[in-house]
């Protein structure tokens, strides 16, 4: 018997409604009948609260097969969080353009390295610089505040739109020669692509 029929048939046993199973478990009476309907499967917390609430093992509700998907499916999922969170991070570390001196200010025949507020360059370049350092460490901070959203439409998109201010950021302080600024963006960006590869 697979685990959504054991599921039902313990729970219409004791005489207990999905809702009353679901408060038991700390969750909603939607994840219950989704357990029960087969589109789904507990976590390992969950499941040992199912089978403290029937008084069973853990191991007579699930098949092999059953435990080896739901240790897959949480191991994806923890490899996901760790590379939203690595992502929030990464854009995050954005503002350190603002207060470390990554850019050259020419001084005659000298170079003084200098953070962005105090960059001598045309206002427009300036303005698009600030825009883009600003618009990226805000994401990042968006990134880390919805950590627990598990929408894979966010997931995606969050993806996208992280790399896209980052190749974004990297090309524009390339174009206005400011080398140890790319550098340090380019490093950002690489180590978000070794992130979805590993992610794979």
């Amino acid at each position: 018997m697979e685990f959504n029929a054991k599921l039902q048939q313990l729970r219409t046993n004791a005489g207990l409604t999905q809702e009353q199973l679901a408060e038991k478990l700390f969750v909603s009476r939607v994840t219950v009948s989704k357990w029960e309907s087969g589109r789904g499967y507990p976590n390992i917390e969950s499941l040992k609260l199912i089978a403290k609430v029937f008084s069973v093992l853990v191991d007579e509700l699930l098949s092999g097969d059953e435990l080896i998907t739901i240790a897959e499916n949480q191991t994806r999922e923890a490899s996901r969080n760790i590379c939203s969170l690595v992502f929030g991070v990464l854009d995050f570390m954005s503002a350190l353009l603002l207060v470390l001196p990554f850019f050259g200010n020419q001084k005659g025949e000298h170079v003084e390295f200098v953070a962005l507020p105090a960059l001598n360059i045309s206002y427009d370049i300036l303005l698009v610089s600030y825009i883009a350092v600003i618009t990226t460490t805000i994401f990042g901070v968006a990134e880390l505040a919805m950590q627990n959203l598990k929408s894979p439409f966010w997931l995606r998109l969050k993806i996208g739109i992280s790399s896209c201010l980052s190749v974004f950021s990297v090309l524009l302080f390339i174009m206005t020669r400011q080398p140890y600024a790319s550098s340090f963006l380019l490093c950002l960006l690489v180590l978000k692509g070794i992130l979805l590869i590993k992610k794979e």
